[in-house]
């Protein structure tokens, strides 16, 4: 299973990007998980590992783009996203260069194009692990445990007793 953070400060905008992705064909791969604060949002990034993260650029405290800096050295292979009422071109390539997005999607989004995009944004991520096993950085274990761990924090860190057995806290 997938993990994806939506944070935007605007709740019913949390709830339409939810309701945007349930009819997706890919739905049923990603657990959505969604915050309108940016610093609880990195709290939690700092507890589980998510594989697409998506920020709205105007929020109170934190933009968008701090956020996402902030987030990238927490996690430097979550795929990035911005979604952005505004579409002035500083804003845009600030985006891009600073906090190295994968995409910047407009508001009001499209259905088909957010979709898409979060399409294109867990092939990229699927692509990123292929070329971390080709390339010896990772073995294809190490990424289906980092993903079970993912989907239930904690189960891949097991005391084990000298007889072999399960020893519990």
């Amino acid at each position: 299973m997938r993990r994806m953070l939506m944070i935007d400060d605007e709740i019913n905008v949390l709830h339409a990007l939810v309701r945007s992705l349930r009819q997706c064909s890919f739905a049923g791969e990603v657990r959505i998980e969604t915050s309108t604060d940016p610093l609880q949002a990195l709290a939690r990034a700092a507890e589980v590992d998510f594989d697409i993260v998506l920020s709205d650029f105007q929020m109170p405290g934190m933009n968008g783009i701090e956020f996402l800096q902030r987030f990238r050295q927490l996690q430097p292979d979550a795929i990035r996203l911005v979604l952005s009422a505004s579409t002035e071109f500083d804003t845009v390539m600030r985006a891009l260069n600073e906090a190295e997005i994968f995409r910047y999607l407009p508001k009001p989004w499209q259905q088909s194009d957010l979709q898409a995009v979060i399409g294109q944004a867990l092939a990229r991520r699927d692509e990123a692990d292929r070329i971390d096993v080709q390339s010896g950085r990772m073995t294809a274990q190490e990424i289906a445990t980092r993903r079970l761990e993912a989907d239930e924090p904690g189960i891949t860190k097991v005391n084990w007793g000298p007889d072999g057995s399960v020893m519990l806290d």
